[in-house]
């Protein structure tokens, strides 16, 4: 998206699950203060964030998704970065929703069936319905389609 003036900020999760495995912890995801990590470092990202078109991959709610996912409760640094980006209306309210492709690749941070990754998009959407979004599906196919349907629906 760089290449037609949208500021990609790039997901969390990965980010602090690939730093803690870098450190010895095979499953930061098991430990309560992840979540909180996740937030703190997309709140960070969040604000660094410049252009005058931001896409975000990933947001407070796909953490609400994400503790939901895990049984954890909706901490207190989630819920108050969750007050934050709804009152400063930080997010469009249309979110662009990329569909499963079918498969999922496993990776050391990804490690989840296919079968949990389509209750996981549940959740998501159950998420991002629960804070008010609107939903714009991005469909399973081909990259290139999809990239295009990206940017249009971007403006680009």
């Amino acid at each position: 998206m760089e290449e037609v003036g949208c500021h990609t900020v790039d997901e969390a999760a990965t980010t602090v699950i690939a730093q803690a495995q870098a450190l010895g912890e095979s499953e930061p995801w098991s430990r309560a203060s992840f979540i909180d990590d996740i937030v703190a470092l997309q709140r960070r990202r969040q604000l660094d964030a410049s252009g005058a078109v931001q896409v975000f991959d990933r947001s407070p709610v796909c953490t609400h998704a994400l503790a939901t996912y895990l049984g954890w409760p909706v901490s207190a640094a989630l819920s108050e970065e969750l007050e934050r980006v709804t009152s400063e209306r930080v997010y469009q309210q249309r979110v662009l929703f990329v569909r499963n492709l079918g498969f999922v690749q496993p990776s050391a941070a990804r490690r989840i069936s296919f079968q949990d990754s389509l209750a996981f998009e549940k959740i998501h959407e159950e998420s991002y319905r629960l804070f008010g979004y609107e939903l714009v599906d991005i469909p399973a196919g081909d990259l290139a389609h999809r990239v295009a349907l990206v940017r249009s629906l971007a403006g680009a």
